[in-house]
């Protein structure tokens, strides 16, 4: 009793282990959407250049503040020549000389050019924050798209599930025509009806299985995530909250990345004005030289010379010549920067603005499906009742099987689109989450 007890958990063991391995396996192969949308975060090649282009910004950034400190040069030089540069001369003493050479040191800082250097270094700030939103512009369009290839995903197999059950109705219904076929009671048509039926039904599953993985293999693509014909998207389309009741509609164009960068292209053109005006003004700079000449061959020598410098640039010329006009093309470049925000500002407020609306109609989609499908499943149930009882055809039976089919479809699409409708909502009004981002910037 005892050995056939022990024998018995050693197998019950086995099978306890055996289950685990294969719900880990099974695990392995679900994908949820937070897990997509990380794991895109981290694959994603515009999230890594707009990184790689914060980083030349804050190069850049520091270029221009280089401007500010001295100039720092040194040069030396020689020469030596096949036939004398002097002959010697004996009454005053002058060896030949046949080679000089010369070395010198020269810091130089200009202290006035106009505001040019003060606002380079403004305009290289704006390009770092111009990168910076491009960069979270990244980031929000990745989340975008793998959401919508996501929720593509999760369609697919709900229309597999829908398919599934046609095919179990149609194959009962099958199994009831042979039988009052092999009873006499009907005729060899009305099985070939059910047949056809199955049949475009079986096929529907084929496209399917076939969209479904290739929707897979353009997630994992986008993603990063490894291919495999068995992963399961695990969230599946819900019951949803009526958009009124979860959002507070607001028109926040401020807060849109577009906007923003379109402001900041004001204020870029707004300091390349001014820098094209500071080639009209005077340029003032200051500096010191310490210099040394001589000869290699002879004592003739100088003493370390230094000296301090001053130097005004004055481009009289610039007030008609090429400058002014510099100033000009600048200044209409303003304008039209202005206009394009005001122009973008409309925009935005009209994409935000539909955002809604759609969202709106998405949602009534879906209680027109809910209400389309109870229908249409009443109605099969009412003309399979009639069916059994003789007073319809099969034919009836048929297009109610298909239009329940139908119906089902239709609701499982309009949850599909109205969870993509939410994502882009909430993509216009800058408001999507990016799960984990943190944690990512600093592992990078």
């Amino acid at each position: 009793m005892n050995t056939n007890f022990s024998a018995y958990l050693k197998k019950l063991g086995i099978f306890a282990l055996f289950t685990v391995a294969i719900s880990a396996n099974a695990q392995e192969n679900y994908i949820t959407l937070e897990k997509a949308k990380k794991a895109a975060l981290q694959y994603s090649h515009d999230i890594k250049n707009g990184n790689l282009r914060i980083e030349k910004a804050n190069a850049q950034k520091q270029e221009a503040l280089a401007n500010y400190f001295p100039t720092v040069e040194a040069l030396g030089g020689t020469v030596y020549a096949f036939d004398n540069f002097i002959d010697p001369i004996a009454l005053l003493g002058i060896p030949e000389i046949d080679n000089v050479y010369l070395a010198s040191a020269t810091a130089s800082e200009v202290v006035f050019a106009g505001g040019k250097v003060r606002n380079a270094n403004k305009l290289a700030e704006l390009q770092v924050n111009a990168n910076q939103i491009r960069a979270e512009q990244s980031v929000d369009s990745v989340i975008l798209t793998t959401e919508k290839k996501y929720w593509q995903l999760v369609q697919l197999q709900e229309q597999q599930k829908v398919v599934d059950a046609a095919k179990l109705y149609l194959s009962e219904l099958l199994a009831q025509q042979q039988d009052l076929l092999d009873a006499g009671l009907i005729a060899k048509n009305q099985l070939l009806q059910v047949k056809v039926n199955r049949s475009k039904v079986l096929l529907k599953e084929s496209k399917l299985a076939n969209m479904r993985k290739l929707a897979l293999l353009d997630l994992a693509l986008y993603t990063g995530l490894d291919y495999d014909t068995t992963q399961v998207a695990v969230d599946t389309l819900h019951q949803v909250i009526p958009p009124e009741l979860k959002y507070e509609y607001t028109v926040n164009v401020n807060e849109n990345k577009n906007y923003q960068l379109l402001d900041e292209q004001i204020q870029a053109s707004k300091l390349q004005t001014k820098m094209a005006q500071a080639n009209q003004m005077p340029q003032i700079s200051v500096g010191v030289n310490a210099s040394k000449y001589g000869t290699f061959s002879t004592g003739l020598d100088s003493d370390i010379q230094p000296l301090a410098f001053g130097l005004v640039r004055i481009p009289i010329s610039a007030w008609w010549g090429k400058e002014k006009q510099q100033v000009k093309q600048r200044k209409i470049e303003e304008k039209i920067a202005i206009n394009q925000l005001k122009k973008g500002q409309d925009q935005i407020t009209v994409g935000i603005t539909k955002s809604w609306y759609d969202l709106l109609d998405a949602y009534k989609q879906i209680e027109y499906a809910k209400e389309n499908l109870a229908y249409a499943e009443e109605n099969l149930e009412v003309q399979r009742d009639n069916y059994n009882s003789g007073l319809n055809n099969l034919s009836d039976l048929l297009d109610a099987q298909r239009l329940q089919q139908e119906a089902k479809t239709e609701l499982v699409t309009a949850f599909a689109e109205y969870e993509v409708k939410e994502t882009v909502y909430l993509y216009r009004n800058n408001q999507l989450d990016a799960p984990g981002i943190e944690e990512i910037q600093d592992e990078k």
